[in-house]
């Protein structure tokens, strides 16, 4: 039976991250993965990419049934403390949008980087095979390639279900489960929608046209750009509000944030017709979103209650969604390990000492933005140093 100090199940980026600082803290640490490639969410993720933190980073970016739980590990590994450990392995980023950090080397050779990294620091990672049983509760044993490895210390590092063309599961879940844990109910999220009927309808003959759009949903507003497509909408407004959807609850849509169609009206009134003022603030086919009995009609013959229909359409537009488009779109999974059983410092389960849950199988989500990555580096990073400490 292989021996180590510490099983790793999952060689994504937080498994991955944790391996390397463990083992530079003198841990003998095996990963084991059922891919064909390690990474491979990583390798992936932000369309090849890869925006790998967010320097803006902070607790209210995420969202946890427990709000506070996150900060203890945010606090300790920074953004920064993820950009200097990215140049030493010879990557370097450029700042897309406010804060958000992209590899210039893209995602494939950052993956590379942390295999590299972590076969240079004497772990030993093991793929292409499935984990059949996890047992024990110190030592733990791992059946996987009809092999049983056993370690003191067992980190579950799996993901969610999310993305399973990239090998994603529930294997996680199904772990803590096995040991007692509550899991908060799984949902895809970062995910666009699909609408129905006459909604459907519009999108579809709107596929593939973007605009800058204000979404409000659970409480929550979310503006940035919204894509339509075959089955309804994407992009990143749509994907953020997707963070806060509850099924059967609408989406308030504004396509004009910032202007108001009416006053739009008011200082233009004349022979123009209200398509064509539309035209002037909207991409041109998004004029279809107002029914042409009003988009034909001469501003200047548009009464105040015509001109307050088109307003409402355009800026508090609602949609009710039939469902996400699923964990196969999904960029991350919500719910999942409720972080009560779980240490905010250490990440070791209360009720099984060494027993690790870190990254996207616990119960916190992040915006769209390089959060999720950040998370689970500072999570990974939080768990590394504990199991070193022991």
């Amino acid at each position: 039976m292989p021996e180590s100090d510490v099983i790793i199940l999952g060689a994504g980026a937080s498994g991955l991250y944790c391996a390397i600082h463990a083992a530079r803290s003198g841990q003998s640490v095996t990963v084991l993965d059922h891919g064909q490639k390690p990474a491979m969410k990583v390798r992936v993720s932000g369309g090849g990419r890869c925006n790998f933190t967010n320097l803006e980073t902070g607790p209210e970016d995420y969202l946890c049934a427990n709000p506070h739980f996150c900060k203890s590990a945010l606090a300790r590994h920074t953004p920064w403390d993820v950009v200097a450990f990215f140049a030493e392995c010879g990557l370097s980023y450029e700042e897309k949008a406010a804060g958000q950090l992209f590899c210039v080397e893209k995602a494939g050779k950052l993956a590379g980087e942390l295999v590299d990294r972590a076969k240079k620091a004497g772990v030993e990672i093991v793929l292409n095979g499935s984990i059949d049983a996890v047992s024990g509760e110190g030592p733990f044993t791992v059946r996987f390639k009809g092999a049983e490895y056993s370690a003191s210390k067992l980190v579950v590092a799996l993901g969610a279900p999310s993305w399973p063309q990239a090998g994603a599961s529930s294997l996680g879940f199904d772990i803590a489960r096995q040991y007692g844990l509550k899991v908060i109910k799984p949902r895809p999220a970062l995910v666009g929608f699909e609408l129905s009927g006459p909604d459907a309808e519009l999108c579809r003959s709107l596929a593939g046209t973007a605009l800058p759009a204000r979404i409000e949903t659970g409480g929550t507003v979310h503006l940035d750009d919204l894509l339509f497509t075959h089955k309804g909408i994407s992009g990143p407004a749509p994907m953020q509000a997707s963070l806060h959807w509850k099924p059967g609850a609408p989406l308030i849509v504004d396509f004009l944030p910032g202007q108001q169609l009416t006053e739009l009206v008011e200082n233009n009134r004349g022979p123009m017709k209200l398509g064509k003022l539309l035209e002037k603030h909207l991409p041109k086919r998004c004029v279809a979103l107002l029914p042409d009995t009003l988009i034909r009609r001469p501003l200047a013959e548009l009464s105040k209650e015509d001109a307050t229909r088109a307003a409402d359409l355009l800026h508090r537009r609602e949609l009710l969604p039939r469902r996400t488009e699923g964990y196969a779109k999904a960029e991350v999974t919500a719910g999942g390990v409720d972080t009560d059983a779980i240490s905010s410092k250490t990440f070791e389960c209360g009720k099984v000492p060494g027993l690790y849950f870190i990254g996207e199988v616990l119960d916190v989500t992040g915006r769209l933005g390089g959060y999720n990555l950040q998370w689970a580096w500072a999570s990974a990073h939080a768990c590394a140093q504990a199991l070193g400490e022991d």
